[in-house]
């Protein structure tokens, strides 16, 4: 079984940074695509950044120069460097990995971790 865990939300000042962690566990894996979602109230949740196992990165227009997503692959971890907070960046963001075992892709989810930024 894998399991995603997410840490290091929190409440941030508009201009300000947040780094995101999201670790997956488990054994016999391997990582296709690791990525972050987000979801603010009343919204469908979207689609922030994504990297592949190559090293490709996608990110959302919004976030586009401000948000910067890496990974470790030694250590089964991608993380989100938030620049330049928005008010409108405030969301539960979810870490997201579509993961390989024996034949087939599974993709997994995490529990979110609250991102507010005041203004």
């Amino acid at each position: 079984q894998v399991q995603l865990v997410e840490s290091g939300g929190g409440l941030a000042q508009a201009g300000g940074s947040l780094r995101l962690s999201c670790v997956a566990s488990g054994s016999g894996f391997s990582i296709s695509v690791m990525g972050w979602y987000r979801q603010a109230p009343g919204k469908q949740r979207e689609l922030v950044a994504d990297v592949r196992s190559g090293g490709t990165t996608t990110y959302a227009d919004s976030v586009k120069g401000r948000f910067t997503i890496s990974q470790d692959n030694a250590k089964n971890t991608v993380y989100l460097q938030m620049d330049s907070l928005k008010p409108e960046d405030t969301a539960v963001y979810f870490c997201q990995g579509d993961i390989g075992i024996g034949r087939f892709t599974y993709r997994y989810w995490g529990r979110g971790t609250q991102v507010t930024v005041s203004s």
